[in-house]
């Protein structure tokens, strides 16, 4: 299954998972069924991707065909940024996802955004303005913390953490909870090296997961077909030090940029849906990158200009008093 790292909540989470956003269901399906007969035992989800079900469907396929276990599987999925602001909300969505998941737990619940809007009626999206812009809803991250906790001691959520929460969110939520977020989950890949986050989680004894690892090399087609725009974003497969290491070491360059980032310490869960790249992104473990090349990675680190998901396209986010980036100067 690859290597593992101690959560602060006492389970053991594998440093390699399958990330799923983006994925369809059919697609989701294979995708899952080849990365758990490779030996992946690490699947990441959320219910904005929609595909929790179809995963669910699949891994519970996969334990009884194999003989393995649920204890076998470690399941990551996220309370949605649309839950709304009630602690019943909370609940709600946790119930969908152990029923979507066909679980009795999840190994780790994530809050996956530090901002929340209104649900929409069927309560799976944001609900929108007339102009498009979304609803903010109240956001109180020590009250949403507190309803995880509880579910925690109820045996449906083993470990709980965040994900795109910045520095002073982070240390805010880290003093007021009797349970401490075991991971935060931040967009982390060559270009965007996130080093005052990597040193406090460390500080704090929180875990790391790297989402975009590769640089999200398709995320432009997926921007152009639903939001109708494409950013500039630095190509990490091709890029000359990694095409470099690439040829040194014998491997691809997914596997060189992936490397750089367990040897940071930083869990991955690179995302794809073909099986030859799924089973190579797995094969990180049996080498390591030189001192001297870890340190030509770190060259390529453009601090916050490598960021590629600020969330923009998320109308109005950035009027949210949790929202958690700088907003780009223009002009």
């Amino acid at each position: 299954m690859g290597k593992v790292v101690k959560l602060n909540s006492g389970y053991d989470m594998p440093m390699i998972g399958l990330g799923t956003w983006q994925a369809k269901p059919e697609e989701v399906k294979k995708a899952v069924e080849t990365a758990l007969n490779v030996g992946y035992r690490h699947i990441d989800t959320a219910p904005g991707y929609h595909n929790e079900e179809a995963i669910g469907e699949t891994v519970e396929k996969w334990i009884q065909d194999s003989g393995n276990s649920r204890e076998d599987i470690f399941l990551t999925t996220k309370l949605p940024c649309y839950y709304g602001d009630t602690s019943e909300d909370i609940e709600y969505f946790v119930n969908q996802s152990l029923k979507c998941l066909r679980v009795d737990y999840i190994d780790l619940y994530l809050i996956h955004m530090p901002f929340t809007f209104k649900s929409n009626s069927e309560r799976n999206g944001p609900l929108k303005e007339p102009d498009g812009s979304l609803v903010k809803a109240r956001t109180d991250h020590v009250q949403i913390w507190k309803k995880l906790e509880e579910l925690v001691k109820l045996q449906k959520l083993k470990s709980i953490g965040v994900s795109n929460f910045n520095a002073d969110q982070l240390k805010r939520l880290y003093e007021i909870a009797e349970i401490k977020p075991a991971v935060n989950q931040i967009e982390l890949h060559a270009a965007c090296q996130q080093g005052e986050m990597q040193v406090l989680c460390k500080e704090l004894g929180v875990r790391i997961t790297g989402y975009s690892p590769l640089g999200s090399p398709g995320v432009n087609t997926h921007f152009q077909n639903k939001y109708g725009f494409t950013k500039e974003i630095t190509n990490l497969i091709s890029h000359p030090t990694v095409e470099d290491l690439a040829k040194k070491y014998n491997r691809t360059p997914a596997q060189i940029l992936l490397r750089f980032l367990v040897q940071m310490d930083v869990t991955v869960i690179p995302k794809s849906s073909n099986p030859s790249r799924i089973e190579e992104n797995f094969k990180i473990f049996d080498f390591s990158l030189l001192t001297e090349d870890v340190e030509q990675m770190k060259s390529i680190d453009q601090g916050e200009h490598g960021r590629i998901l600020d969330f923009l396209f998320f109308k109005g986010v950035e009027n949210h008093p949790e929202y958690p980036f700088i907003v780009p100067k223009s002009g």
